[in-house]
C-alpha cells in the first residue's frame, strides 16, 4: 500500500508536467504555421479586405471625397435612370443566364452518355473556357455585325432570307423625273389604254449592275391589241452620251425581271415580269384607261439582317455570348454528379417499365438537385461580375441600354462620370448583392463534407 502511494506521489508531477510540456512544444509549430500564412493573410488584405473597407467609407462622400453625404449616393442609385437600367439588367442576367446554361448543362450532360465520342464531344464544348472574355467579346462584335459581308450571323440570316423571300433586282432604280409619277410607297406608275404603246423609262442603275441576261432594250412596240398593253422597262442611259430621254436608243439595256402591273379602280387585273430585252405583254384587258404600276417590290432594298447589337437585342446578345462561353463549364460539372448517380436505381425504373422522360424528370434531376443548385449558384455569383462582354461587345451608341452593375460602376468612376462616390456606392451593391450567394453555397459545400 506505501508503495502504491510512493508511485502515485511520483507520477503525479510528471503527468501534471505533460500537458504543460505539449503545450509548449505546440508554440513553436504555431508560429512557423502563421509565418507561413502571413504573406497570404497581407496579401489578402492588401488587396481585399482594405479595398472592400475604403469602398465602403468612400461610398458615404460626394464626387470630390471632401464632402460627406451618408446615403446620399445609395438614394441616387434609385434615382438615376442610367443606374436602375444597370440594376434591371444585372436581374435580367441572374435570370436568364444561369437558368439556361443550367438547363443546358444538364440537357448536354444526359445526352452525351449515348454518344460514341462523348470525349471529343465534351472537349469541344469546354474549349471556350479556354478564351479570355476580352478575345470572346471581340469574336462576338464581328459575328453580331450588321453588315452581312463581315457579320456571320446576319450573312446566315440574309442567305436563308432571300431564299424563301427573293431579293429585289434593282435596289437603286428610279424612274425617269416627269415621264414617271413616284407613289408614296415607292412605286412608279404611268397611264395608258389597251392598244397604245408603253414606255416605262428608269435610271438609277450601273450598266455593272445589270443582270447577266440583259439584252438590249427592244423598240417600243407600234402595234398592239385591242385588248393589251404592250410595252418596255429599260435603262435610260446611253453608254458614252448621247440620245434622247424617253425614247429607246439601240444602245440602251432592257430591264429583265421587272415586274409591270395593270391597276384599275385600285384593283390590280393583270401582271406580268419583263423579258429580256425589258418588253412586256399584258393581255386581257377591257377597252378604258389603265394604270400601269412597277410596284415597290421591284426596288425594295437588299435585306439586311437582324440588329443584333440594337438597344432591343443587345443584352439577349451578350447572353448568348456569355452562354457559349460557359456551356461547357455546366456541361462537365453536372456530368460529373450524372456518373456518380446509383445505376441500379435507374435499371429498376426501366424494369418497372418507366420510360426515358420519366426516369430523367423523376429520377435523374431530383437525384442531381445538389449538383444543379452548385453550378446554378455558382453561375449567379459569376453573372453579377459579369463586365467583360457587355463593355467589348455593345457599342458605344446602346451601352447604356447594356450596362450592368459591374459596367455602371466603372462608367460612373472612371468612364466619364467621375463620381467615384457613386462608383464606390454602387460597387457596395454589388458586394451584398453576391455574400448570400457566396455564404450559401459555402453552407453547401461544408454539408456535403460532412
Amino acid at each position: 500500500m506505501a508503495a502504491t502511494t510512493v508511485v502515485k506521489q511520483q507520477a503525479g508531477p510528471r503527468a501534471a508536467a505533460g500537458p504543460a510540456r505539449e503545450r509548449r512544444g505546440r508554440r513553436p509549430a504555431r508560429l512557423i504555421a502563421l509565418l507561413f500564412v502571413l504573406p497570404a493573410l497581407l496579401l489578402l488584405g492588401a488587396l481585399v479586405v482594405y479595398p472592400v473597407l475604403f469602398s465602403v467609407g468612400r461610398s458615404f462622400f460626394d464626387a470630390s471625397g471632401t464632402r460627406f453625404v451618408g446615403g446620399g449616393n445609395y438614394a441616387e442609385i434609385f434615382r438615376d435612370p442610367a443606374t436602375l437600367k444597370a440594376v434591371r439588367n444585372t436581374a435580367i442576367w441572374v435570370v436568364v443566364a444561369p437558368s439556361l446554361l443550367t438547363g443546358l448543362g444538364l440537357i448536354l450532360a444526359v445526352l452525351v452518355e449515348k454518344v460514341r465520342w462523348a470525349t471529343a464531344f465534351k472537349l469541344l464544348l469546354f474549349m471556350p473556357m479556354a478564351v479570355s472574355f476580352l478575345a470572346a467579346g471581340i469574336i462576338f462584335r464581328l459575328a453580331y455585325d450588321e453588315d452581312p459581308d463581315k457579320g456571320v450571323l446576319n450573312a446566315a440570316v440574309v442567305s436563308v432570307h432571300d431564299a424563301f423571300e427573293g431579293t429585289s433586282t434593282y435596289p437603286t432604280a428610279r424612274g425617269r423625273t416627269g415621264l414617271l409619277t413616284q407613289d408614296r410607297d415607292g412605286s412608279y406608275r404611268t397611264t395608258a389604254t389597251p392598244g397604245e404603246p408603253v414606255t416605262l423609262p428608269m435610271v438609277g442603275v450601273l450598266p455593272k449592275d445589270l443582270p447577266a441576261g440583259a439584252r438590249p432594250a427592244a423598240p417600243a412596240p407600234h402595234q398592239a391589241g385591242p385588248d393589251e398593253l404592250r410595252g418596255v422597262v429599260y435603262l435610260d442611259f446611253t453608254p458614252g452620251g448621247g440620245g434622247t430621254q424617253g425614247k429607246v436608243d439601240r444602245r440602251e439595256s432592257g430591264l429583265p425581271g421587272m415586274r409591270v402591273e395593270a391597276v384599275r379602280d385600285g384593283k390590280t387585273v393583270a401582271s406580268t415580269t419583263s423579258a429580256a430585252d425589258g418588253s412586256f405583254r399584258l393581255t386581257g384587258l377591257p377597252g378604258g384607261s389603265y394604270t400601269v404600276k412597277l410596284p415597290e417590290s421591284n426596288f425594295a432594298p437588299p435585306y439586311q439582317g437582324v440588329s443584333w447589337l440594337g438597344p432591343a437585342l443587345v443584352t439577349p446578345a451578350i447572353i448568348g455570348a456569355y452562354l457559349w462561353i460557359w456551356t461547357g463549364f455546366a456541361m462537365v460539372l453536372i456530368g460529373a454528379g450524372l456518373a456518380t448517380l446509383p445505376r441500379d436505381a435507374l435499371e429498376a425504373a426501366r424494369m418497372d417499365g418507366a420510360n426515358e422522360w420519366q426516369i430523367f424528370r423523376r429520377i435523374t434531376v431530383p437525384l442531381l438537385a445538389p449538383v444543379l443548385t452548385v453550378v446554378f449558384v455558382t453561375l449567379v455569383i459569376n453573372v453579377m461580375k459579369v463586365f467583360d462582354l457587355v463593355y467589348i461587345i455593345a457599342p458605344g451608341p446602346v451601352q447604356e441600354d447594356a450596362t450592368v452593375l459591374a459596367t455602371q460602376m466603372w462608367l460612373v468612376s472612371f468612364g466619364g462620370g467621375n463620381d467615384q462616390g457613386l462608383g464606390s456606392a454602387l460597387g457596395v451593391l454589388l458586394l451584398l448583392l453576391v455574400v448570400p450567394a457566396m455564404v450559401f453555397n459555402v453552407r453547401r459545400f461544408r454539408r456535403s463534407q460532412r
